[in-house]
């Protein structure tokens, strides 16, 4: 494949599109540009269009996204605002200037009947409004003549997520400090993915000319009850945790069982999740 020059990151500020920026940086033969929401909302078509023109990237990553999931479900209008035709406006602009359009979506595309993890070739059925715009924005981006839809899970980065103020580490971390009993679910399964692995995995992705579908997260799976204490075993912290049904915890939106990920098609294998948050913890 001939080598990419530019690549505009839609969302560049947030968890991930923080980390895409540094990682395509880190590759000399890319020209980065960050297009931050504060800069370039997506929802706006002229505005995408006009922008794109002018700086005709080679790829348009679109790390953008509305991922508060609880208040998608009062807000399914905004949700699907931003990760459905805001996903639809990226994907025709990069259209007309013929750049390929990368795509993140989510696991939660997912209903979390299944007992082993999800790969790619298996039948979508989001359960919560946040997932069904998601799987919205996929079926749109696919209008566009080049595509590569990624679909990520459970992200944990060292910016943390603008919309869910934080990440899952650092709120239980936090947490911990006040010396209560933390409880946490432990029959939700998940495979946890730290966000600078996912971005350098975008470039291998890239560079190997990889279209289409792909799954990306860090290998493995576990509960959240089981990712909180591997986080406190690492980072040495002796706070009590008590493993809890989902049925205790009741949210807004209700979440797959089951929204494990695996590739059946992916050029390439991320470290184990427990690797990951180690060296995600000794980063910080």
């Amino acid at each position: 494949m001939s080598a990419i020059r530019r690549v505009a990151i839609f969302g560049s500020a947030g968890q991930l599109g923080t980390d895409l920026v540094e990682a395509f940086r880190d590759e000399r033969r890319f020209e980065v540009i960050p297009l931050p929401h504060s800069e370039l909302d997506c929802t706006k078509a002229d505005q995408v269009c006009d922008r794109m023109r002018r700086l005709r990237p080679d790829v348009a990553i679109n790390s953008a996204a509305y991922v508060r999931v609880d208040d998608c479900e009062t807000r399914a209008h905004e949700a699907f605002e931003v990760n459905a035709i805001g996903a639809l406006n990226v994907a025709r602009a990069c259209a007309e200037v013929d750049a390929l359009c990368v795509h993140i979506s989510t696991d939660y595309v997912f209903d979390g009947e299944k007992a082993s993890p999800y790969v790619e070739s298996d039948p979508t059925r989001p359960i919560n409004v946040y997932g069904a715009s998601k799987l919205a924005g996929e079926f749109l981006v696919r209008q566009t003549p080049r595509w590569l839809i990624v679909r990520a899970a459970s992200l944990f980065g060292r910016t943390g997520s603008r919309g869910k103020g934080g990440n899952f580490v650092e709120t239980i971390l936090k947490k911990s400090k006040a010396g209560e009993p933390l409880k946490i679910v432990a029959d939700v399964r998940m495979s946890p993915t730290y966000t600078r692995d996912a971005a350098a995995g975008f470039v291998t992705l890239i560079e190997s000319g990889t279209y289409g579908l792909i799954h990306l997260s860090n290998a493995g799976a576990c509960s959240w009850y089981e990712f909180a204490k591997q986080a406190f075993e690492i980072a040495g912290v002796h706070a009590p945790i008590i493993p809890i049904s989902s049925t205790e915890y009741p949210t807004a939106a209700r979440r797959p069982k089951n929204s494990a990920l695996e590739s059946e098609r992916s050029p390439l294998k991320l470290r184990s999740w427990q690797d990951a948050l180690r060296a995600y913890l000794n980063e910080k």
